[in-house]
């Protein structure tokens, strides 16, 4: 890979677009931030970004959800580890945003407002298309480099993503540069039987990256929990009442096709953890009813995955087993992750709930890898292009060019 670092450029004095990913686990009652692994990693990059003026741009949740809230508070905590103040603007591409950056000195650092309150983040473009959008005209012309330490948001097409990499110099942060070489490392390295535990609820990256990994070789077996552990039961007839999510029928369908292609790589939850009045109550799958609540996996699913986790050369583990952030539905996700860094096996450990969890019950350093990614790494792994780092490899070259 052949990319543009912050070591190829003179920054001092020069104005700065830093692209983090800042999505982090948020307390859907009180909005306030769970989780700041991501946050502590951004700082590094800007750390290393001497006497330049800083604009950090980041996106948190999804329009609609509980999640989606503005920056107030990833601007307190970055400031926190940065060290230096970080002035929070409630604005991204508007009159505010843009005198703000006109307005900087060397050595500040503001950060804008949620990036997907402009409706065009909330789409993919083409990399050129990117380049044309609304946002990328209105602030592309105000900064010298454009940074990407976004790698948890790799194979998005988003215009904050990929746009301003059309138009400006770019290279990557310390993040994205740490990851892909540590990243590499370890695959070069890895050794079957490579088992992915998969957990979380975005369903159809998870299954894109299913037949993908089994279709590069790095999938001997899957051990599924969470809501995509639910659409491969409800698949195998297993739950007989609808899930009620999005796209349900097309994600059941896909389920159902790939286990009859891979019968033998698949294992689903034989019990899970339902909510009964706040609290835990394990049940065995044939038993569930319409109206139950599956927050978590049971103790027979985590002893039968943790047979299987220990027995493996490599295992990759993304996204919690249920909701792990109620002491009562931790179970899973902490016993997994304790099978997994007690495990002779080189382990990667992905997505930000899941690097909450590690640094929560105290694990991390019994770990191989910890990545702040979740689909992102999942595609890397599996052999995919990223759009980002096509991105970053196309601006090398024309910039080198020059």
């Amino acid at each position: 890979m052949d990319i543009l670092t912050l070591d190829d450029f003179d920054l001092k004095g020069k104005t700065v677009l830093l692209r983090v990913d800042l999505n982090v686990p948020i307390d859907h009652d009180t909005k306030e931030i769970l989780g700041e692994y991501r946050i502590e990693e951004a700082a590094i990059t800007i750390k290393a970004l001497n006497s330049a003026k800083i604009v950090v741009i980041s996106h948190q949740g999804r329009v609609g959800r509980k999640d989606f809230v503005g920056m107030n508070n990833h601007a307190k905590v970055l400031e926190k580890y940065c060290g230096k103040k970080v002035k929070y603007v409630q604005d991204v591409i508007g009159a505010s945003a843009i005198e703000e950056i006109k307005n900087m000195n060397d050595d500040d650092i503001i950060m804008l407002d949620n990036l997907r309150l402009c409706a065009e983040e909330n789409y993919e473009f083409s990399l050129e298309d990117s380049a044309k959008t609304i946002m990328v005209k209105r602030l592309a012309g105000l900064f010298d480099l454009f940074v990407l330490d976004s790698f948890p948001s790799a194979h998005r097409t988003h215009p904050s993503l990929v746009g301003f990499a059309q138009v400006l110099p770019t290279c990557a942060g310390k993040l994205i540069e740490k990851e892909v070489m540590q990243l590499q490392k370890i695959l070069d390295v890895a050794k079957g039987p490579y088992t992915i535990v998969l957990g979380g609820s975005k369903v159809g990256d998870r299954l894109m990256a299913i037949k993908k990994l089994i279709d590069n070789k790095r999938a001997d077996h899957i051990l599924l929990t969470g809501i995509i552990a639910n659409v491969f039961m409800r698949a195998q007839g297993r739950i007989k009442f609808p899930l009620n999510i999005k796209r349900e029928d097309e994600h059941v369908a896909n389920a159902h096709a790939l286990i009859g292609e891979h019968p033998d790589i698949f294992s689903t939850p034989v019990d899970v953890a339902v909510n009964n009045n706040g609290s835990r109550t394990e049940i065995d799958v044939r038993d569930l009813q319409n109206d139950d609540e599956i927050f978590d996996v049971g103790q027979k699913t985590i002893e039968h995955y943790g047979k299987t986790i220990s027995g493996s050369g490599t295992v990759f583990i993304s996204g919690p087993a249920g909701y792990f952030e109620k002491d009562d539905f931790k179970t899973g996700t902490k016993a997994l992750l304790e099978y997994v860094a007690n495990s002779m096996a080189t382990t990667i450990v992905s997505g930000g709930h899941l690097t909450t969890a590690l640094k929560k019950y105290e694990l991390s350093d019994k770990v191989d890898h910890i990545s702040t990614a979740g689909g992102a790494l999942v595609r890397y792994i599996a052999g995919e292009e990223l759009p980002m780092i096509k991105s970053l490899e196309e601006s090398a070259i024309k910039y080198r060019s020059k």
